[in-house]
């Protein structure tokens, strides 16, 4: 078998809705099989169905990136099904209430962070394992930031902080895997469309303390965003694209 005829494989987490459920239905139009990674078993297994009515392999397999066990179990289930790994898309995600900041409790800003911070690290850790060792070397690493990677909302500290931190998780990925053929980019999106974006829709809270309806963008925009930045060979990468509803309040003030 030449390089043009291996299997590209993609792993995303957070697969079984929204964002990680539309990006890999995008990626396995583009020849990827895709590994389905989430905490529910019924949403992945229907993402799965989809994706082999339309000629693909699809693996679901739930795990919790935040269990350190868990995230090793998934990878080796993953190199083992079809031995190697090219594209990771870290997606999975979660938010904590809004409340003014000194109300929140230590345990719920540590569920915020392992999730979405220490949760994209243990996956990026497995995949490096993998991507620097197999043939042909290396791979690519998109992670799911936000808007919040670049200006905070009110009452979100948990989140935001934990979007900063994204940024620079991706910046140093993309130069510890520059030897090794890795590329590690960002998709910071606002206002998508989601479960978990719909506050935004009856109205969010603002700068100055009012609510305001705003704009959202399409699921199928993000989606080929993402298989856009996974079609590219690994000497060219997307370092940061911000994918944001034109019209939402966030470049210029108030």
């Amino acid at each position: 078998m030449t390089n043009s005829e291996i299997l590209k494989v993609a792993l995303i987490t957070g697969a079984g809705t929204g964002i990680g459920r539309a990006v890999s239905m995008a990626l396995s139009d583009i020849g990827f099989a895709v590994v389905l990674a989430g905490r529910r078993q019924a949403p992945i297994e229907e993402v799965a169905a989809l994706v082999k009515q339309k000629g693909r392999r699809a693996l679901a397999l739930v795990a919790d990136v935040a269990n350190e066990q868990s995230t090793h179990e998934l990878f080796a289930k993953t190199e083992s099904e079809f031995g190697r790994l090219d594209l990771l898309f870290n997606n999975a995600g979660t938010n904590a209430r809004t409340a003014p900041l000194e109300e929140l409790t230590a345990a719920e800003w540590r569920a915020v962070i392992d999730v979405n911070l220490t949760g994209a690290f243990l996956c990026t850790q497995q995949a490096f394992r993998i991507m620097k060792h197999q043939t042909p070397r290396g791979g690519r690493i998109i992670n799911n930031g936000s808007i919040s990677a670049h200006a905070p909302r009110p009452h979100s500290a948990p989140y935001t902080a934990s979007k900063h931190a994204i940024s620079g998780l991706t910046k140093s990925t993309a130069l510890d895997g520059r030897p090794f053929d890795i590329a590690c980019g960002q998709i910071d999106i606002g206002n998508a469309a989601t479960v978990i974006g719909s506050h935004v829709m009856d109205g969010a809270l603002q700068a100055n303390g009012s609510r305001a309806v705003e704009p959202t963008l399409e699921l199928a925009h993000v989606a080929e965003a993402v298989r856009y930045m996974a079609s590219l060979p690994l000497n060219a990468n997307v370092l940061s694209l911000t994918l944001m509803a034109s019209g939402m309040p966030f470049v210029g003030r108030g």
